[in-house]
C-alpha cells in the first residue's frame, strides 16, 4: 500500500534520509536509490509518496519512493547507460593504436592508462567516503586528474559506482576538462607538439 510523508531530514553527502508518514507513525528511513528519480536530490519539506519495506536488519525503510510534483521517469535505456564505459575504451583504443602505429612513443599510453586507474581509485575512494562521513576529496582534485589524462577512468568509476553523476555543476566542470584533454592530445600530433613530447619524454626512463 502507497504512503504519504513529508522528508522532514536529508544528507546530501550520504545521499540519505527520514521521512515523517503523514499518518503520524514513527520517522522512516529512506535512501536516494530507493527513489524514481535518482538525478535530483530531495529536499526538506517535499512530500513523497513510498511504499514501506524493511532492510536486511529487520528495519523499516521506505522504497519505490516519488516527490509529489514529478512526472514519471523514463528508466536510462542500456545503450545511453554504457555510452561513457564505450566513449573511454574508444579513446584508450586510439591512445595504443597511435602507439602502436609509431606516431606517439609508449610512454602516452602508460600515463593515460596509469591515470585513469588512478582517477577510478580517487573516485571510489571519495565515494567511500561520502557513504561513511569521512574527509572527501575535493572536487577540483578529481578535476585535476581528468584534465591531465584520467578521464577515461572516470568515465568508467562515474558509471560503475553511480558517483558524481547528478551535481550538474560538477558534470559541466568534467566535461571541460575532457575537451581540453583531448585537444592537448590532438595538438600532441603538430610539429611543436610533437617536438614538445620528445624534449619532455627523452629522458624519462621505461622502467
Amino acid at each position: 500500500m502507497r504512503k504519504r510523508g513529508t522528508i522532514t531530514s536529508w544528507n546530501k553527502d550520504k545521499e540519505f534520509g527520514f521521512i515523517s508518514p503523514a499518518s503520524g507513525e514513527k520517522q522512516i528511513f529512506v535512501h536516494i536509490k530507493d527513489f524514481s528519480n535518482r538525478h535530483r536530490q530531495p529536499e526538506i519539506g517535499q512530500k513523497v509518496n513510498y511504499s514501506e519495506s524493511s532492510d536486511k536488519r529487520g528495519r523499516p525503510c521506505a522504497i519505490n519512493a516519488t516527490r509529489a510534483e514529478d512526472k514519471p521517469v523514463k528508466h536510462e535505456n542500456k545503450s545511453t547507460a554504457k555510452f561513457p564505459i564505450v566513449l573511454a575504451i574508444l579513446f584508450l583504443g586510439s591512445v595504443a593504436a597511435t602507439v602502436l602505429s609509431g606516431k606517439f612513443p609508449i610512454h602516452i599510453l602508460i600515463i593515460y592508462t596509469s591515470l585513469s586507474i588512478l582517477t577510478y581509485i580517487a573516485y571510489a575512494l571519495d565515494k567511500s567516503a561520502a557513504q561513511k562521513g569521512k574527509w572527501r576529496t575535493q572536487e577540483s582534485t578529481l578535476h585535476l586528474f581528468s584534465i591531465a589524462g584520467g578521464w577515461p577512468g572516470a568515465l568508467v568509476a562515474q558509471q560503475n559506482l553511480r558517483h558524481k553523476t547528478k551535481k550538474e555543476s560538477f558534470r559541466s566542470v568534467f566535461w571541460v576538462t575532457v575537451v581540453l584533454n583531448l585537444f592537448g592530445f590532438i595538438w600532441l600530433f603538430s610539429s611543436n607538439g610533437s617536438r614538445l613530447l620528445n624534449s619532455l619524454l627523452q629522458n624519462i626512463p621505461l622502467g
